[in-house]
């Protein structure tokens, strides 16, 4: 027996706030939310919640395919300059996977974007690009999965 009624959302920290509501909107395809608003919290009680302590934080909720993604950007305490680098058997999330119908031509877009893409993640088979990591803004690995 499951003690949750609904899974709610995934929370990702960034550094710039529009530059991540730009890319997962317009790169990614994702909306911002209608029926979650955007969040500004300062000190209690989210700094018990998040056990941080003077939190200044502004939230926003987007959404694509029924999955809701929380962008979180705090003002305080400030994050990290950069994300530390991680490895995918890193314990705790490790990345977003999508799928899109040919990955060797989203690549090639995401590229004209100016996109991050792990060139060495590319795996090819039978002749067809099938897999690939590329990177958001903020260096989360975002999986790009042949549509089946």
């Amino acid at each position: 027996m499951s003690v949750i009624s609904k899974v709610s959302h995934i929370g990702v920290c960034v550094s710039d706030l529009e530059r991540s509501i730009r890319f997962y909107c317009d790169v990614l395809g994702f909306v911002r939310s209608e029926t979650m608003s955007d969040v500004h919290v300062e000190g209690e009680p989210s700094d018990t919640l998040l056990k941080l302590r003077d939190v200044k934080l502004d939230a926003v909720y987007l959404e694509r395919d029924g999955f809701r993604l929380e962008l979180l950007h705090y003002e305080r305490p400030r994050s990290p300059s950069r994300a530390p680098e991680r490895s995918m058997n890193d314990l705790g999330f490790t990345h977003l996977s999508v799928q899109v119908p040919d990955v060797k031509a989203v690549l090639e877009k995401l590229d004209a974007l100016g996109v991050a893409i792990d060139r060495e993640t590319v795996i090819e088979f039978g002749g067809m690009t099938v897999a690939a990591f590329v990177r958001d803004p903020d260096g989360l690995g975002i999986e790009l999965v042949i549509q089946h």
